[in-house]
């Protein structure tokens, strides 16, 4: 079975066409700039060349139909058929405390996923409009959603409740509810087979390290703790993203800077993390440049991240009592050589020594730590698409 796996913007989206008897990727594309002058399509076959087309395209409907077109082309296209897809996977930002796994989508889903637009009102509209444009390009095929926050639906009480008054969380689900959820799960998943761990029985601390980033604790096999809150805001220092700083600082703003609250949540969200910090840029490849060079607050914005990134894991060690990995994973997670070793360098005091030699990869499995460390290091490239496909096989599937 052939499952198409859709991850929708609100101006664009990537998706990815797996076959699912080897679950192989047969391909990969991007729409870019939907509704706007000069929309770009990007597609790729896994055994062809690279097709960018600029084109007129309005909205997701007809971004949808384009890249199916690509899918069937004569030429191009690496399906016959638009019947040989079986299902669509759907990645999905929010599900709130309604959704603890994936489930077929039905219009209850629909409507659930509706009300939790509060919880996410960047992300989960976009994610409804591809549910909807898919129903409509490909009537009676099966639509599955996979939620980002679903992994992080075991985690206990003491974990996802703010000391707020507790009428807000009763009333209006103010708690933490974590994200990157399919990229936490992947990877534990694939280190506990990577070690030989039982999944159930895997204690681990993954470090989903990108533009966004957060960190999860994982405990037999389910998350137990994570940085990210009711919104991706909070945690590790991101990008462009503040992640932890003091509630009161909004209100300070507010009050002496006479900045609106929609501009100080603009601010956290988009002007703030390394780009913030640094004035240079949110890319840790030209932080590390502009650091080389001498820029001292491009510096200070990779120091800051490390501190913020070695608290979490600190807190997350102690969490669970008995740590059999700690694993990176992420842009900055697979890639980032020199700062990944910065890190782990600073783990002596859990034992853990640096294979320098293994670190040196980009973009690979490997495991970074000393023979003799009691705690595993590893790097485990992301796949959040297979996750996503795979769910969706086994709902249609059943």
């Amino acid at each position: 079975m052939y499952v198409f796996v859709l991850n929708c913007g609100s101006s664009s989206f990537k998706y990815q066409l797996l076959d699912m008897r080897d679950e192989r990727r047969v391909a990969i594309g991007l729409v870019e700039r939907i509704g706007m002058a000069d929309s770009v399509l990007t597609y790729e076959p896994a055994d062809g060349d690279k097709v960018k087309v600029v084109a007129d395209i309005p909205d997701h409907q007809v971004a949808i139909k384009h890249v199916l077109d690509k899918l069937t082309d004569a030429k191009v296209g690496v399906i016959k058929s638009l019947k040989e897809i079986g299902a669509i996977g759907h990645r999905v930002v929010h599900g709130g405390e309604k959704f603890s796994g994936s489930v077929l989508i039905d219009d209850a889903v629909i409507k659930a996923l509706k009300q939790n637009i509060p919880l996410a009102p960047l992300h989960n509209p976009a994610n409804i409009t591809g549910i909807e444009a898919m129903k409509s390009a490909m009537p009676g095929v099966a639509n599955v959603g996979v939620f980002d926050t679903a992994f992080h639906a075991s985690m206990p009480a003491e974990s996802y409740i703010y000391a707020v008054p507790y009428e807000w969380y009763e009333k209006h689900h103010v708690r933490r509810y974590g994200f990157h959820g399919t990229s936490h799960r992947f990877v534990a998943e694939r280190a506990a087979k990577i070690l030989g761990i039982a999944k159930d029985k895997f204690n681990c601390i993954t470090c989903h390290m990108g533009n966004g980033s957060s960190f999860t604790a994982v405990k037999n096999g389910k998350s137990y703790d994570t940085s990210m809150g009711m919104t991706p805001l909070e945690g590790l220092v991101m990008g462009t993203r503040s992640g932890d700083i003091d509630a009161g600082i909004p209100s300070f703003l507010a009050a002496n800077v006479n900045m609106s609250l929609a501009e100080i949540d603009s601010a956290l969200n988009k002007k703030s993390g390394l780009l913030g910090i640094s004035g240079v840029s949110s890319d840790m490849r030209d932080l590390g440049k502009a650091a080389s060079e001498g820029n001292v607050r491009a510096k200070l914005a990779i120091d800051v991240l490390r501190h913020r990134a070695l608290k979490y894991i600190g807190a997350y060690a102690i969490e669970l009592g008995r740590v059999d990995a700690i694993i990176f994973t992420g842009g900055i997670g697979e890639n980032d050589i020199g700062f990944r070793a910065s890190i782990v360098e600073r783990l002596t005091t859990l034992g853990i020594k640096l294979d320098g030699a293994a670190n040196d990869s980009r973009g690979k499995e490997v495991l970074i730590s000393t023979a003799d460390s009691p705690i595993k290091v590893l790097v485990v490239p992301t796949n959040e698409e297979l996750v996503i496909a795979r769910d969706t096989q086994e709902i249609v599937g059943s």
